[in-house]
């Protein structure tokens, strides 16, 4: 994610590494897969099944079920790279990326996806078990159709509508351990579901010029800056509020509880400096510690779980 900070705020220049030949081929493949994005989603999922296994999931399934969950998610991003590579050339966020800048064609990123996609529900099916295989293809289906080919381009509420792909995950994993679904597992989705409106909103904030530049209807640049502030107040707030109705819902206990209110006051906090900053200074910040603050209520719940 730091690569993301880099390239929002420094004029980009060739491939990162400057590597060639067949290094710099895997390279290329490999930024295909988005792995930042896959890395976090693979952390929600290990989450889950620690959580659904209260303790250290069978090693092997915990292996498969991880590799399938990157495969898929790798298919996902190659098709997002190849879908958006006329936008992503206008982007300094994103006119690195392999597709957009002409290292990898965009016939050979679908051969690419497809490939990754089908070896990635085979593991899952074969290794793990058929719900956790096609809840990880919905997942999918819904990021690359839903998300990428519709409502990417045509709404502000993009991310509010999309967001529930990157939330599949976590659902994936606590099907993988039980072979069905529970409740902690949809109180995780509900808090990524909830996170990525403010996530996003944040680093919208920083490259509202690019998206502009694109012509995607980003919140920033279609109801202003001011009104994305707002929202992200909102969606900070409503995050934080059922964060924490977990608690006394009894889907979680008292150490997720005691966690959630703090790691929600910070967020809170953070959201609140954001609404007063004349500078991008805050959205950093916010974008920054919202990561922090998924992968710690991760750790917050899984805890919840295993030890207490």
């Amino acid at each position: 994610m730091n690569s993301t900070l880099s390239r929002v705020e420094c004029a980009p220049g060739a491939r990162l590494s400057g590597n060639t030949g067949w290094r710099g081929a895997l390279e290329d493949y490999y930024e295909l897969a988005k792995p930042r994005i896959i890395y976090l989603l693979l952390v929600t999922t290990l989450a889950a099944m620690v959580m659904a296994a209260r303790g250290v999931p069978p090693l092997l399934l915990t292996f498969w079920t991880l590799l399938g969950g990157a495969l898929s998610a790798a298919s996902a991003g190659a098709i997002n790279c190849v879908w958006d590579r006329d936008i992503d050339r206008l982007m300094m966020r994103t006119k690195l990326r392999p597709v957009a800048r002409g290292a990898i064609s965009a016939r050979d990123a679908l051969v690419f996806a497809a490939l990754a996609q089908l070896v990635g529900f085979t593991v899952l099916y074969a290794f793990a078990n058929p719900l956790a295989a096609w809840l990880s293809l919905a997942g999918n289906a819904y990021y690359v159709v839903i998300y990428t080919m519709w409502l990417k381009r045509v709404t502000p509420l993009n991310i509010v509508i999309g967001g529930a792909a990157g939330a599949v995950p976590p659902l994936v994993g606590w099907a993988a351990v039980t072979g069905h679904l529970g409740s902690p597992a949809f109180a995780l989705f509900a808090v990524i579901f909830l996170w990525t409106p403010p996530h996003f909103w944040a680093l919208s904030l920083m490259t509202n010029a690019d998206y502009d530049k694109a012509g995607i209807p980003m919140l920033p640049n279609v109801k202003g800056v001011p009104r994305t502030k707002r929202e992200i107040m909102v969606y900070s707030l409503v995050l934080v509020g059922v964060s924490l109705a977990f608690f006394p819902l009894h889907v979680l206990g008292p150490c997720y509880g005691g966690s959630a209110l703090i790691l929600g006051a910070v967020f809170l906090w953070d959201a609140w400096k954001v609404g007063g900053d004349s500078t991008k200074r805050y959205a950093r910040v916010l974008f920054k510690y919202s990561l922090l603050y998924l992968a710690l209520m991760c750790v917050a719940m899984v805890a919840d779980r295993v030890i207490v």
